[in-house]
C-alpha cells in the first residue's frame, strides 16, 4: 500500500487566513474567520491529497534554539492580535474533530517538526506534501517532497517541485538556504547582506552555487559595491544561513505510525461546524469522511397505535405533541406525521387524518387542553398553515433545553434525550439520512420514530422544569420565552408585504448606476479593464496613476477594501471604485436575494426568527436575514422602501431603543457619571469625549465624538486595543491609552468588569437581569487566550443579554397593549433594537402614546429607557 503524508504549517496557514478574511465572529461572539479559512483549505487538502498520514505542526512559543545564535531572531514581528491568538485553540478542536494529529515542541518551530517528519517519511519512500506560506520550507523539496505554497490569501496554492523551482526561481531546493543567507528575511528579522535582494542573490548562486563558494571566490564577484557589501557583512551572511537551516533531526516524540489518517467522523465534524457557525461547510462533508458508525442503543418495545381517525378522547387533556418535519423551513415544509402521547396511550396520526379532523382542530384550539411540544413557534406556524390555531401550549422542550444548555449546538429531541440519559430513541440522521440523502422511510419506521420522540418529550418535561426552577429560570421560560415564541410565530405567519416591482426597479437603477460608475472609472483610468480583477486594477492604480503602494501580495499589488480606503483622498478614482464594489454587492446579495424569497402567492416575505441560537439571547433571522440589510449606504437603506403595509390606508411604524446596551451598562455598573448622563438626557458620546479628552462640551470635535462612540460601544463588546485600533485607524498604543483613559473616567464600569470576572470564576457562569445564564468553562483555563476570551464574554454577556431580554419583554408587553386597546396594529419584525409595526393610519395618534409608554416602562432600571419612533408609507419612511 502506498503512503501519502501531508504536513501543514499550522501557524503560517492560520495567520494568512486571519488576514485574508474579514474579522468576523459567530453568534456566540467567538472570532472564527481564521479557523473558517483554515478549515475550507483543510477540506480541499483532504479531497485533493487523500492522505494516509497527516499532521499539523505549530510553533511552541516565541523562544527557539535559534535565539542562542541570534537574540533578535524574529524580533521585528508585531505582537499577535488576541483576535487571532484565541482562534488557535479553536483550530486544534477542529483538528481533533477531524481526527488529524497536531504537534508542537518547545524551543523548536513548526518548520523543524515538518522537516524531521518529512525526512523520516522520505527515507521510507513515502510521497510527502507540505503546505505553508513560508518559502523557507522550499529547502525540503525533492523528488518525494512537494511544497505547496499559499500565494494570495489561502485559496491560491502553487506546488513547488525541483523542476518547477528551477524554472520559476532558477535555483535548486537546497539553495533556498543560501538564497535567504544572502538576501535575508525581514519577516523573521534575518539580516542577510543588506542591499542584496532576491534578483542579485539568485545571480550569485547561479554563478557560485553556495554562499561558501561566493566567499571563497569573492575576487570573481562583479561590481565593486556588491563586493564591498559581501565583505562587510560576511558574518551576517553565515549567521543568517545557520538561522534558516531547518533542523531535520529535531527531538520530536511523535512517530509516523502515530499520525495515521483514516477519515473524519461525520457526527463530530458536523457538531463542531454547527457550534462554530460554519453552516456553509456542512454541505461539504459527505462520503469522503471516515467510518462514522456508532453503536446503536438497543431500543425497547414501544406500544402505539396508528390512528385511522381522531377523537378528542384519545388526545386527552394533557398530552405531548410532535409535528414531524424534515424541511427546516417550516413555512413551506411538509408535516410528515404527528405524534401524540398522553399518560396512558401513544398514537401516530397521519397528517391528512389530523388536519382534516374536526376533533383534532377542536382539541388543538382548546386552551384548557395542555400541550407539551418541541418548538412552539414551528408547531404554531405549521398548524396555522392548515387553518388550525393551537392554544394551551404549557411547555416547550426546545426553549427549555436552550435555556439550560445555551452553548449546545444541537437541541433536537434525540440529542436532548441522550444528554439526559434517555437513549431509547434514534437520532434523526439514523432514520432519515443527511443532507441531500435525506428521505422519508416507510410508515412503520416513520411512525415508530415519531412516537419515540413524542414519548421522550412527555417523559422529560417534569425533569427539565425542575432543572429550570433550580436555576431560577422557570419564570424566564414561562413569562418571556414561551409567550414570545407564540408572538414570533404569528409575526412570521403574517409575513411582511414586499413591493417586488419596487425591488426590480431598484435593481434596474443599481445596474444603471454600476454602468455609469464603470464608465467614469474607465475615463479616470484612461483605459478599459476588468474592474473585478486585482491583477488588472493594481497596475492601473500604482503604476499608471502612480498612487502610493500600501500593501503587496505574492501576486502583485493589494487592492483590498482596507487599502483603497487609505487611498480615498489620493485620487478621484478610489471613491468610485469603493462605491462600485458596494453597489455590486447590494445588487447581487440583497436585490436578487430578496426576490428569491418572496412568496409567489402572497407577495410576502416570511422570515424565520432564531430564538434558540445565540448565547446572549438575541434573536437572529434567516430566509432572509432581515437584520443584515445594509443601511450605511443610501441605496442600502432604500431597500426598506420595498417593505410596505399589507393593507390599503395602513402605515409602517418603527420604534427603536436608543443606546439600550449603554443604558444597561450604566444600570448594572451603577457608574455615577454614566447614570447622571443618561438621567439628564445628555449625549453620551459627547459626554464620554469630554471626560476622556478633558475638554469642555463646546470643544468636542466631530472626530473626538466619533472616537468616544467607538469606545463606548466597544467596551460593551469587550473590545481589545487591536480591535479599537482597526476601528479607528489609530495605533494599538493609542487605542490602549484611549481605553485606559475611559476606565479612569468611568471607574464604576472598571469595577463592574473586575467584579463580574471574579463572579464568573466563582460560579462558572454569568447571568442577565432576567436570570439567563451563559456558562464559561474556560474562565479558569490555563490557556491565556481561552481565559481572556472567557473574561471578555463574562463582561459583555450580562449587558448584551439583558438588552436582548428587555427587547423581548417589550414585544410581549406591546403585543398585549395593542390587544387590550383593541387596535388592529400588529408587530411585523424585530431587527436588533428596533420593532416594526403596521397599523391603520387612524391609529397613529394612539401608537405615538402606547408604543413609548410600553417600551420605555417594560423594565425598571436606574436610568431611563428611551425610544425613537417614526412612521410612513414604507419601512424606509418609518426610519
Amino acid at each position: 500500500m502506498s503512503h501519502k503524508l501531508v504536513l501543514v504549517d499550522g501557524n503560517s496557514v492560520i495567520y494568512r487566513a486571519f488576514f485574508a478574511l474579514p474579522l468576523l465572529n459567530n453568534d456566540k461572539g467567538v472570532y472564527t474567520n481564521a479557523v473558517y479559512g483554515f478549515t475550507t483549505m483543510l477540506l480541499k487538502i483532504l479531497e485533493d491529497e487523500k492522505p494516509t498520514h497527516m499532521l499539523v505542526a505549530f510553533d511552541a512559543g516565541k523562544t527557539t534554539f535559534r535565539h542562542k545564535t541570534y537574540q533578535a531572531y524574529k524580533g521585528g514581528r508585531q505582537k499577535t492580535p488576541p483576535e487571532l491568538s484565541e482562534q488557535i485553540p479553536l483550530l486544534k478542536e477542529v483538528l481533533d474533530a477531524f481526527k488529524i494529529s497536531h504537534y508542537q515542541l518547545d524551543l523548536y518551530e513548526a518548520d523543524d517538526i515538518i522537516g524531521t517528519l518529512s525526512k523520516q517519511a522520505q527515507e521510507n519512500k513515502w510521497d510527502i506534501t507540505v503546505i505553508s506560506g513560508d518559502k523557507d520550507l522550499l529547502q525540503l523539496v525533492s523528488d518525494k517532497v512537494t511544497v505547496n505554497l499559499t500565494r494570495k490569501g489561502i485559496s491560491d496554492i502553487e506546488p513547488y517541485t525541483p523542476s518547477f523551482m528551477q524554472e520559476r526561481m532558477e535555483i535548486k531546493p537546497e539553495q533556498i538556504i543560501d538564497l535567504k543567507a544572502l538576501m535575508g528575511d525581514s519577516s523573521d528579522n534575518i539580516p542577510g547582506v543588506p542591499g542584496i535582494g532576491e534578483k542579485t542573490a539568485t545571480k550569485l548562486l547561479k554563478q557560485f552555487e553556495t554562499v561558501d563558494n561566493v566567499y571563497e571566490h569573492l575576487d570573481q564577484v562583479n561590481g565593486k559595491k556588491l563586493k564591498e557589501k559581501l565583505e562587510n557583512h560576511k558574518e551576517d551572511a553565515f549567521m543568517s544561513k545557520k538561522l534558516v537551516i531547518i533542523n531535520r533531526d529535531s527531538p520530536i516524540d511523535v512517530s509516523l505510525d502515530e499520525i495515521t489518517y483514516a477519515g473524519y467522523p461525520l457526527t463530530e465534524v458536523s457538531a463542531i461546524f454547527k457550534d462554530l457557525g460554519f453552516q456553509s461547510l456542512l454541505g461539504r462533508i459527505d462520503g469522503e469522511a471516515g467510518d462514522d458508525t456508532e453503536a446503536r442503543a438497543e431500543l425497547s418495545n414501544i406500544d402505539y397505535t396508528i390512528a385511522d381517525e381522531v377523537t378528542e378522547e384519545m388526545l386527552g387533556h394533557k398530552a405531548a405533541l410532535v409535528l414531524e418535519m424534515l424541511d427546516e423551513n417550516y413555512h413551506y415544509g411538509r408535516v410528515e406525521g404527528i405524534g401524540v402521547v398522553n399518560a396512558t396511550d401513544a398514537y401516530f396520526i397521519p397528517t391528512d387524518k389530523a388536519v382534516h379532523s374536526e376533533a383534532f382542530k377542536t382539541w388543538a384550539e382548546d386552551s384548557s387542553n395542555s400541550k407539551v411540544v418541541f418548538d412552539a413557534k414551528k408547531t404554531l406556524v405549521a398548524l396555522l398553515n392548515q387553518g388550525i390555531h393551537i392554544k394551551g401550549i404549557t411547555f416547550d422542550m426546545l426553549l427549555s433545553s436552550y435555556l439550560l444548555n445555551p452553548a449546545e449546538n444541537n437541541h433536537d429531541i434525540p440529542a436532548i434525550a441522550h444528554r439526559m440519559g434517555k437513549t431509547d430513541v434514534l437520532f434523526d440522521e439514523e432514520v432519515y439520512g443527511k443532507g441531500a440523502k435525506m428521505k422519508v422511510p416507510g410508515q412503520d419506521k416513520l411512525s415508530e420514530h415519531v412516537v419515540r420522540k413524542t414519548n421522550v418529550l412527555f417523559q422529560l418535561k417534569d425533569t427539565m422544569e425542575e432543572q429550570l426552577k433550580t436555576n431560577q429560570q422557570h419564570e424566564l421560560l414561562k413569562e418571556l420565552e414561551m409567550p414570545l415564541a407564540l408572538i414570533l410565530g404569528e409575526m412570521e405567519h403574517t409575513g411582511v408585504l414586499v413591493d417586488t416591482d419596487r425591488i426590480e426597479e431598484m435593481g434596474d437603477d443599481l445596474k444603471q448606476r454600476l454602468n455609469d460608475l464603470e464608465r467614469e472609472i474607465y475615463e479616470l483610468a484612461g483605459e478599459k479593464f476588468n474592474l473585478n480583477s486585482p491583477k488588472q486594477l493594481g497596475p492601473i492604480l500604482f503604476e499608471k496613476l502612480g498612487l502610493p503602494v500600501i500593501k503587496k501580495t505574492k501576486t502583485g499589488y493589494s487592492t483590498a477594501a482596507d487599502v483603497l480606503e487609505q487611498l480615498q483622498h489620493e485620487h478621484d478614482i478610489i471613491p468610485k471604485l469603493l462605491l462600485y464594489r458596494q453597489l455590486g454587492k447590494l445588487q447581487s446579495t440583497y436585490i436578487a436575494g430578496l426576490l428569491k424569497v418572496v412568496d409567489k402567492d402572497t407577495q410576502k416575505i416570511h422570515t424565520r426568527f432564531n430564538q434558540a441560537l445565540t448565547q446572549t439571547g438575541r434573536l437572529s433571522s434567516i430566509d432572509p436575514n432581515l437584520q443584515n440589510i445594509p443601511i450605511r449606504l443610501e441605496e442600502g437603506r432604500k431597500i426598506r422602501e420595498a417593505f410596505v403595509p399589507s393593507k390599503q390606508g395602513w402605515i409602517m411604524f418603527a420604534a427603536d431603543y436608543s443606546q439600550i446596551e449603554l443604558r444597561v451598562l450604566a444600570h448594572i455598573a451603577n457608574d455615577e457619571k454614566l447614570v447622571e448622563a443618561f438621567t439628564n438626557d445628555l449625549d453620551i458620546h459627547t459626554q464620554t469625549a469630554m471626560d476622556v479628552f478633558h475638554v469642555e462640551r463646546e470643544d468636542v470635535t466631530a472626530n473626538m465624538r466619533r472616537q468616544a462612540k467607538a469606545v463606548n460601544f466597544g467596551i460593551v463588546y469587550g473590545i481589545s486595543d487591536f480591535g479599537l485600533s482597526q476601528s479607528l485607524g489609530i495605533t494599538r498604543k493609542e487605542a490602549k491609552q484611549f481605553i485606559e483613559r475611559y476606565f479612569e473616567s468611568y471607574p464604576g464600569v472598571k469595577a463592574y468588569m473586575d467584579d463580574i470576572v471574579q463572579e464568573a470564576k466563582h460560579q462558572g457562569y454569568v447571568t442577565t437581569l432576567m436570570k439567563r445564564r451563559r456558562y464559561l468553562p474556560d474562565i479558569t483555563s490555563r490557556n491565556f487566550n481561552r481565559r481572556s476570551f472567557a473574561e471578555r464574554t463574562a463582561m459583555n454577556t450580562p449587558i448584551q443579554g439583558s438588552a436582548a431580554d428587555i427587547i423581548k419583554k417589550a414585544m410581549i408587553d406591546l403585543h398585549e397593549a395593542l390587544k387590550s386597546e383593541k387596535l388592529e396594529a400588529r408587530i411585523l419584525l424585530q431587527v436588533h433594537d428596533e420593532l416594526i409595526l403596521e397599523a391603520p393610519k387612524e391609529e397613529i395618534e394612539q401608537l405615538k402614546k402606547i408604543v413609548p409608554a410600553t417600551m420605555e416602562n417594560t423594565v425598571d432600571l436606574n436610568v431611563p429607557l428611551k425610544i425613537d419612533y417614526e412612521y410612513g408609507d414604507s419601512w424606509f419612511d418609518a426610519k
